[in-house]
């Protein structure tokens, strides 16, 4: 079972990675539009790299659910993380919704908006590390 952790502890890193580098494209993407610059090579990133965090996004949810299996489900603190966990995934498809605007030309908000919801994802990370090694419940 410890390999499947490590697993599902590596996968989930690289989904982290990409769910905080996504949205700095986005920074980059509107900001480099505004300047007159040439983006195209940052919308052929976003969309790699998201498809990227979505197969780590898979395997995480795949490799925890072994996990779960194989642990079982006890304690409130999983109850809990589960919850924050199902944030993470409802922000991965925002970053899809933001993607395809991006992919269509019509991403229209602004780099200080994509800076904060950079930030978004630690607000959700936090709790789950806290839940996990703290099990407070």
């Amino acid at each position: 079972m410890l390999w499947y952790k490590m697993l599902h502890i590596l996968a989930m890193t690289s989904w982290m990675a990409g769910i905080f580098y996504l949205p700095r494209i986005f920074v980059h993407y509107v900001e480099g539009r505004e300047a007159g610059q040439d983006v195209a090579r940052l919308a052929i990133m976003a969309r790699k790299l998201y498809g990227f965090m979505t197969l780590m996004a898979v395997f995480t949810l795949g490799l925890g659910l072994w996990l779960w299996l194989g642990y079982g489900f006890s304690g409130g603190w999983l109850h809990a993380k589960l919850l924050f966990v199902g944030f993470l995934i409802g922000y991965h498809v925002w970053c899809r919704a933001y993607l395809k605007q991006l992919q269509r030309g019509e991403l229209n908000r602004s780099g200080r908006y994509f800076r904060l919801y950079n930030e978004l994802p630690l607000l959700i990370f936090v709790p789950i590390l806290i839940f996990v090694v703290v099990k407070p419940f």
